[in-house]
């Protein structure tokens, strides 16, 4: 089992210390979200909660995550990092490629990109991105950020995205995994197809069971049941080493986790008591697994 870290909403200020401290007690990995803006009004629901209200709001701290990827990287050594989940359908993946190839080699190749369609109409629309076809658009733009990543000469003549014969150098000089986020059976289905992970959003024990369940399933009908594949979990009823280890019978693979939730810690609060948290965390769980 690995256990990563998410800095999600966090002080910007807090992130380089909350890596190294990741680091020093045994995380393998620092978890990004992902969010461009904050709408006064949004025309959707925000699918992982009840009611499909936020959970933040617009004072709430965010960072590009691949910028922060680059600032914590060149802080640390060993331990890697990923976005849980970037939302691809409102950015262009030729940009991004160019982003991500960068991030990759300048980490010496310690990320992995977390990816997801998006949910609100809102980002995709101000930042010039069709909301509709959005799944289809997406699968195009996997296909892209693919293609120019392995490197060399590349291509692509698509109905979203057309491009003639160009290179980005250089490109990682290892595989960058690409972990598909969503609960949907659509997500499910490209998690199944072209990841090399899943990525939840906050579920419940059981419902992660029978999503992991199907993901099999599906894995095993696209012919890549033998093939690895990480299983990126935010369980919110099962913790603790039982717990954990429960999550790990079900085919858990990486718990992502916030140790400082578990003694009353805020995301505002100061790094002191959240860097003890980590350090215990990795006392009673990391090293007992």
């Amino acid at each position: 089992m690995k256990f990563s870290l998410s800095v999600a909403m966090n002080p910007l200020d807090q992130f380089t210390e909350l890596a190294r401290t990741a680091e020093e007690c045994g995380f393998s990995s620092v978890v990004l979200p992902d969010s461009l803006f904050y709408s006064e009004h949004v025309s959707a629901e925000y699918p992982y909660t009840p009611d499909g209200s936020r959970f933040w709001n617009a004072d709430t701290p965010w960072a590009d995550p691949l910028v922060a990827v680059a600032t914590m990287a060149a802080v640390t050594e060993r331990i890697e990092f990923y976005t849980s989940v970037l939302k691809l359908g409102s950015r262009n993946p030729v940009l991004l490629a160019r982003q991500v190839g960068s991030v990759a080699v300048l980490s010496g190749d310690r990320f992995g990109l977390g990816l997801g369609v998006g949910w609100s109409p809102e980002e995709f629309e101000w930042c010039g991105a069709p909301y509709a076809q959005r799944g289809k658009r997406v699968d195009e733009a996997i296909d892209v950020l693919r293609l120019i990543l392995d490197g060399g000469m590349v291509e692509y003549h698509g109905k979203f995205f057309d491009f003639d014969k160009l290179q980005m150098s250089p490109a990682p000089s290892k595989h960058v995994p690409f972990y598909i986020g969503g609960h949907t059976e659509v997500a499910l289905k490209r998690a199944a197809r072209v990841g090399d992970g899943w990525s939840s959003a906050m579920m419940k024990f059981e419902d992660l069971r029978s999503t992991i369940s199907r993901l099999s399933e599906l894995r095993a009908e696209y012919g890549r049941g033998e093939k690895p594949f990480e299983i990126q979990a935010v369980c919110i009823d099962r913790f603790g080493l039982d717990g954990y280890r429960e999550q790990g019978e079900i085919g858990v693979t990486d718990v992502v986790t916030q140790p400082w939730v578990f003694d009353g810690i805020g995301f505002g609060d100061p790094i002191g008591p959240k860097k003890d948290a980590i350090r215990k965390f990795a006392d009673e769980i990391i090293s007992r697994y």
